[in-house]
């Protein structure tokens, strides 16, 4: 059986091939996870695009749970960067959902993300980034 970081790993890979079908350039960030030197999972943009930081989580449960730490690391790092921080979480068999980190709930612990909210409030590739793409024009 797989380990969590091998399905971590692979959940990531699979997800840079999704940017990259969609015309995008992703790239895994060595050592994401491990230790604090890489708060992100995924660096991603495209030509006339302000990029993206992504922190990806995939779970066979209906709940995903970050750490608050991770999450400050993360934002801290996006801003940096002076890049939008983004939060991919692919429940089993409901694909890919992206959100904005300001739409985690907060459980007092942790920072969660269930599929019941992803469903409702999540956006699914097209969705987010197409329609992001037209707020950055203003923004920047």
């Amino acid at each position: 059986m797989p380990s969590n970081k091998s399905k971590g790993s692979n959940a990531e890979r699979e997800l840079v091939r999704l940017f990259t079908e969609q015309g995008w350039r992703a790239v895994r960030v060595a050592g994401s996870g491990v230790g604090d030197d890489s708060p992100c999972d995924i660096l991603a943009a495209k030509l006339g695009r302000k990029g993206y930081t992504i922190e990806a989580k995939s779970s066979k449960k209906s709940t995903v749970y970050i750490t608050k730490q991770q999450v400050e690391d993360f934002m801290l790092f996006s801003s940096i960067l002076g890049l939008h921080p983004v939060i991919a979480v692919r429940f089993n068999h409901a694909g890919w959902f992206f959100l904005r980190p300001e739409q985690l709930r907060d459980t007092g612990k942790y920072w969660a993300v269930s599929l019941k909210m992803v469903r409702s409030e999540g956006k699914r590739f097209s969705q987010f980034f197409e329609a992001n793409s037209a707020e950055q024009i203003v923004e920047d």
